[in-house]
């Protein structure tokens, strides 16, 4: 075991997964309506109380250490545990000898702080929940590594917002932040006696209905003197009602504390289309709006962690802020702990994006020991998984499975071919992870699955007369019904021929006959589709008439769902409330994706971008400019249609172009200097 030489590496040590998931337990009890608690559908998962850290060392002389707990907590050596001591600074002999320190918090979760000259806390130590296992500590070395930052207290940081227009109106003021905004409202010069009740509001719309605003808040004020009151829950919101119960409670300014999660944006985007770069902007915006302590849905109404929705966001991260913390910290919080009994957020789909997101993240980043640390948990999901298919070895929803796709008016009911097909993705997945983790075997076996279904998926769902995979199948009846969901993700995953990519094409994707599409969610995976055959063109006229009509609406951040034909308050309504719709949501922000992956064109070839290509694509821009994060470094692209410059500065990367209808390529520096091609 190697010992530690500086005091300023210690960090704190906990459980592996405990701290995410009793974090997640923590943030998904904040959602409210109406004042009342509204907590998530599905099981809740805890840390355990009970921990035991352990670490083996060899001193040639003496040391001490001084040790810090979330909890109570004893030490000991060598398993000599009727010689146990609790004080905060110890004396550890020299030789070898092994420390022992039991730690116990029922209400946080049990952590460890050492601070020592040569021992201290890190990686290097171990812990088991008295479940005879040992296993690697977790931590979070750059959040928390003073005895004095206890994990139990971890917030987001916090910004001054000044309102932007104070209204009075005839029940007391409309307050307009100008844009959508999270956070704490807080009254400067606050005097009066009596209620205060705010409404918050998305919408203007909102914040004026006392009936039917979803967030509200009270405060019984007591004070001669002016003070400074600042709400105890942060709140979405855009335009804030305050209504008094009497005319003596006055105030002069309002604020907001902004809540957010520090994050360096490392994209940038600017081209000759200026619609298309407000669309851009307002994608970061709504994006970051919804990275928190994990990946949320939307800031208002579920703030909830959603594992289809996270992994939209994962992808989006990539090229935007490329914070692998906060993945981690959501896919452990997702998957939570055994035993499994039912499905990731209770759906069936969003199981299945968990195996797939794993897989994405190694790609990206490299980081082979997370996925190792994450390898138990996926094959006990997958388990779980596999035994929920029918005899015909497909999965179908049973008992209280909730087979989701998408917000459309589908029939999920019996065996449905885009299950299927992500079922296929996310054995290939486990197959490519068992392999990196050296489990041949279960490599093998994951493989021989997926090209099994795969095989199983084209001879019962694909139809060649109308050129597309077929939507279900019920009760051994297969249905005509023909959706863009199972073509989009086949021909993504590499699942057709090119004769079928032509025909899924034109007869499904290309087909205004076909069922459309509503939610930026599946519209996140329709364009992808169409970029990867190179309807770039399409693909931009697309995005400008969709997310540049929300921005025509006066949007300030995209939305759950958007629908042109709707209008005036039609577009705030959602699942029976006249208020429903998120007016902020992270699978609005898709723009970030296309444009990152498909147009200034970057993506890794090998884990956390050791190799990498460029293939930048105009679709029908004068010109763009941008830069992406790869791995550790950035890319940086320029593009008209003269020429494309580009340069990287990690990794080895290829440069892909057309010139005279010929695809080259060329080698980009790896010193960091430009390429220029001439087209």
């Amino acid at each position: 075991m190697e010992n530690a030489i500086s005091e300023t590496r210690a960090c704190w040590i906990w459980y592996p997964g405990d701290w995410e998931v009793w974090l997640h337990e923590q943030v998904s009890l904040r959602r409210e309506m109406r004042e009342v608690m509204f907590p998530p559908f599905w099981r809740l998962d805890s840390h355990y109380s009970s921990v035991l850290f352990k670490y083996e060392y060899y001193l040639a002389e003496e040391t001490t250490v001084r040790i810090t707990a979330e909890g109570q907590y004893a030490v000991y050596l060598d398993g000599k545990d009727n010689h146990r001591s609790n004080k905060h600074e110890i004396t550890l002999p020299k030789g070898k000898h092994t420390i022992t320190i039991s730690v116990y918090n029922v209400k946080n979760v049990p952590a460890l702080y050492i601070e020592g000259e040569i021992i201290y806390s890190d990686h290097n130590w171990e812990v088991s929940c008295y479940d005879s296992r040992w296993k690697p500590v977790g931590s979070w070395p750059s959040q928390f590594h003073s005895p004095h930052t206890l994990p139990s207290e971890y917030k987001l940081e916090t910004e001054l917002q000044v309102a932007k227009n104070i209204e009075k109106t005839e029940k007391g003021w409309l307050v307009d932040f100008g844009k959508e905004t999270f956070g704490y409202l807080q009254l400067k010069e606050l005097s009066g006696q009596g209620e205060l009740v705010v409404y918050y509001g998305e919408s203007m719309e909102e914040a004026k209905d006392t009936e039917h605003s979803v967030l509200i808040d009270r405060v019984t004020i007591d004070e001669e003197k002016g003070v400074t009151y600042t709400f105890k829950k942060s709140r979405a919101l855009r335009y804030v009602q305050l209504i008094p119960a009497n005319e003596t409670i006055q105030f002069q300014i309002v604020h907001l504390l902004y809540e957010y999660l520090p994050v360096t944006y490392r994209s940038q985007f600017k081209s000759s289309d200026q619609r298309l770069n407000d669309i851009w902007s307002t994608s970061m915006d709504t994006f970051h709006l919804n990275t928190r302590e994990f990946f949320f849905d939307g800031i208002k109404r579920d703030r909830w962690v959603w594992s289809g929705d996270a992994y939209q966001s994962f992808l989006m991260n990539y090229y935007s802020f490329f914070d692998a913390d906060v993945v981690k910290r959501t896919l452990i919080a997702l998957r939570g702990k055994d035993p499994i009994n039912t499905h990731i957020n209770t759906i069936l789909d969003y199981s299945l994006y968990w195996f797939i997101s794993i897989y994405d993240y190694y790609q990206y980043t490299g980081d082979k020991a997370f996925v190792n640390s994450q390898y138990e948990n996926m094959v006990s999901l997958m388990e779980f998984c596999l035994s929920r298919r029918n005899s015909e070895g497909l999965m179908e929803g049973i008992e209280e499975d909730w087979v989701f796709i998408d917000w459309a008016d589908l029939d999920n009911r019996g065996e449905i071919s885009t299950i299927q097909i992500l079922l296929c993705r996310s054995l290939e997945a486990m197959s490519l992870v068992s392999a990196l983790v050296d489990d041949t075997k279960r490599s093998k076996t994951y493989q021989h699955e997926a090209e099994k279904l795969k095989k199983k998926i084209m001879e019962i769902f694909w139809d060649e007369e109308k050129g597309a995979i077929l939507h279900q199948r019920l009760d051994g009846e297969l249905s005509n019904k023909i959706t863009k969901y199972p073509n989009m993700f086949a021909l993504m995953f590499g699942y057709l021929n090119d004769q079928q990519i032509a025909k899924v094409k034109e007869k499904v994707l290309l087909n205004s006959s076909v069922q459309k599409i509503k939610t930026p969610y599946m519209r996140f995976f329709e364009l992808a589709a169409l970029c990867e055959i190179d309807a770039h063109p399409f693909v931009l006229e697309e995005v400008h008439d969709y997310w540049g009509g929300m921005l025509d609406l006066g949007a300030t951040s995209f939305w759950e769902e958007y629908n042109p034909a709707e209008s005036g308050s039609e577009h705030l309504q959602m699942y029976d409330m006249p208020y429903g719709k998120s007016l902020c949501h992270a699978w609005g922000a898709s723009p970030i994706y296309l444009i990152g992956k498909y147009f200034l064109g970057v993506r890794p070839v090998t884990p956390g971008f050791q190799d990498f290509v460029i293939e930048p694509k105009l679709g029908g821009l004068e010109w763009f400019e941008g830069e992406v994060p790869i791995g550790e470094g950035n890319a940086s692209i320029y593009m008209d249609n003269k020429k494309i410059r580009v340069k990287a500065n990690h990794g080895k990367g290829i440069l892909k172009y057309k010139k005279n209808e010929q695809t080259l390529e060329k080698a980009i520096p790896t010193d960091g200097s430009w390429v220029e091609i001439d087209l």
